[in-house]
């Protein structure tokens, strides 16, 4: 199998909302849109978007009601600091402040206005498993 995209679809009861929160805050396109559904696309390497209305007819009988819960969509990025504070500059609430756990990864989380959380992540090497110099 060859994959030529990644592409993650949520189902969310305001479509508009999704769609302008991830156009305004990470640089997403709006690549296709109708009555209840939008497809949205980035220059990087991030993973493709579609968001759906919750009961939305095109998906099955028992996937129509669900809503996209316990899904953390993440991104690694650069400057993660800076990330940070351009999202709360922008209005976006950061949900869960900036921290770093033991294995070397700082994160921190936002919400989109359907609750769909995205965590933004930068790695580091531990302190513990830092290389030894050679002298």
């Amino acid at each position: 199998m060859q994959l030529s995209t990644t592409t993650v679809s949520l189902t969310v009861d305001d479509v508009a909302a999704s769609r302008d929160f991830f156009v305004r805050h990470f640089g997403y396109k709006t690549t296709v849109e109708a009555d209840g559904f939008a497809s949205l696309s980035h220059e990087g390497p991030a993973v493709d978007l579609v968001f759906l209305a919750r009961g939305i007819e095109v998906l099955p009988p028992d996937q129509r009601d669900q809503h996209a819960a316990g899904l953390i969509l993440a991104f690694t990025v650069t400057g993660l600091e800076a990330e940070q504070e351009r999202l709360r500059a922008e209005g976006a609430p950061i949900t869960m402040p900036l921290r770093e756990d033991p294995w070397g990864e700082r994160l921190f989380q936002t919400k989109d206005p359907n609750g769909v959380v995205v965590q933004l992540v930068e790695w580091v090497t531990p302190a513990g498993d830092a290389p030894e110099s050679a002298d």
